[in-house]
């Protein structure tokens, strides 16, 4: 990975741990985007848990940062998208907003 896509993951990932911080979680950045350093698996970049919360029960998040991602994927008359590939899992796709409200309760 080029030297200034190292260096806008590494933002990125910061910005979301200050958003959520900012709502009155707990969030934690792997070092050098490794979520081994936090005891995950290696693409796991930010942990996120509410305070009150047992330390285990932490929302594991893969932060990723594109020019620009497939229109499919926002819908400003919808909360969440839903995708699926065939034969695969169903995926969400929920602004960060949304998933702070929903983790705060």
């Amino acid at each position: 990975m080029a030297h200034r896509n190292a260096e806008r993951a590494k933002e990125h990932e910061r910005e979301v741990v200050h958003a959520v911080e900012g709502r009155g979680l707990e969030a934690e950045r792997a070092w050098n985007s490794d979520g081994r350093s936090l005891g995950c698996s290696e693409e796991t970049d930010v942990l996120i848990r509410h305070p009150e919360a047992n330390v285990m029960d932490a929302t594991r998040v893969q932060c990723k940062r594109r020019k620009s991602i497939a229109q499919y994927l926002t819908c400003e008359e919808a909360d969440v998208v839903v995708v699926r590939e065939d034969y695969g899992d169903n995926l969400a796709v929920v602004p960060l907003e949304k998933l702070l409200d929903l983790l705060e309760e």
